[in-house]
């Protein structure tokens, strides 16, 4: 029988992060210097290990290849949707009847949502409202109908109340409804608000009184924007808005299955007829369960602050080589925003 057993200069070089092992040291410095570990990853519960996405720590914990005892213990005290590991399975199945994204109630506001105009833009309930959802619902347009005309839209906020939604009649033509998915007839457009009113309105909220110009992501009055694939919502209603204040499920790093692949938007609530307002209460459960996470307190959290720009630079190689991985960790930094970041602002 062939025991292996590791040299201590291996263990050595083992990245205190991803557990990932390098022959040299200086090959640890390197991955060091491109991986960007942090707090901010998602990390296993039970052995601590860094994973670039909530999709590889998934695999770490259930497969196709997980690691054997994590699995062991995920299987009797891990939540399944939020990979988070419990203190016992009782503890478990109190903490999954709250921690599921879609249930009866959002369906159910969702039907009541389909009966015509809510308009609460100017409600003075609204005032303090800082983080907003918003989803909209395509109709085909153009000759071969392949071009998306926005033909309702819907804004709720971090309740899931619903601040504004409208039929929306789009500039252009509509040449296929798409009634299958999108549940709009003809006639729900003949009378309904103008594109140019629905994006001013919509401008306006978000902007909060604040030029455009001014808005900053922090201590400012513009609300955070959050839904999936926002580019191209926003680009159909013809708002601008800037990306520090908007918060995209589809390009957030932890949600990406690779840091390259967009993950999408597929629960319970996107079989048959899709509603707007039900894919805003999705994204804005998605965005509060991301925010509510609890991570390590930094001053200066992001690798592109410039406290931390010298951090791996290569003049400082030989002062890296003498680092044990552990002091490499803490001196390592995310290259992306972690929403946590916001709930501090907040």
């Amino acid at each position: 029988m062939d025991y292996r057993v590791e040299s201590s200069e291996t263990l050595r070089n083992k990245c205190a992060a991803c557990y990932r092992q390098f022959n040299k040291i200086e090959h640890l410095v390197e991955h060091m210097r491109t991986s960007y570990h942090s707090a901010h990853e998602p990390t296993c519960g039970i052995c601590k290990k860094h994973c670039r996405s909530f999709e590889s720590l998934r695999e770490h914990l259930i497969g196709p290849l997980p690691k054997q005892e994590c699995r062991n213990i995920f299987s009797t005290r891990g939540c399944k949707f939020c990979l988070a590991i419990l203190d016992s399975p009782y503890a478990l199945r109190v903490h999954q009847d709250r921690c599921q994204l879609s249930g009866v109630n959002a369906g159910l506001l969702g039907r009541f949502a389909n009966l015509g105009i809510r308009d609460n833009t100017e409600n003075g309930s609204t005032r303090g409202t800082q983080v907003v959802a918003l989803a909209c619902k395509m109709v085909g347009g153009g000759s071969d109908s392949s071009l998306d005309l926005c033909a309702k839209v819907c804004l709720i906020d971090e309740y899931e109340n619903i601040i504004f939604q409208s039929y929306v009649k789009p500039l252009l033509p509509v040449t296929n409804y798409r009634y299958e998915t999108t549940g709009i007839r003809p006639e729900y457009l003949r009378d309904a608000m103008p594109l140019r009113q629905v994006q001013r309105k919509i401008q306006d909220f978000l902007c909060n009184g604040e030029p455009m110009w001014k808005i900053r992501p922090r201590g400012g009055k513009a609300r955070i924007l959050v839904g999936h694939g926002l580019d191209h919502d926003l680009d159909s209603l013809q708002v601008e808005y800037p990306q520090v204040m908007i918060r995209d499920t589809a390009k957030y790093p932890p949600l990406m299955k690779t840091s390259k692949l967009s993950n999408s938007l597929k629960y319970d609530i996107q079989t048959g007829i899709q509603d707007p307002y039900e894919d805003c209460v999705a994204t804005m459960k998605l965005y509060m369960r991301m925010r509510s996470q609890v991570h390590k307190i930094e001053a200066y959290p992001l690798a592109s602050d410039p406290q931390n720009r010298n951090n791996f630079a290569s003049w400082r190689q030989n002062e890296l080589e003498r680092m044990s991985p552990e002091q490499m960790l803490e001196a390592s930094r995310s290259d992306y925003y972690c929403w946590c970041l916001d709930s501090r602002d907040m």
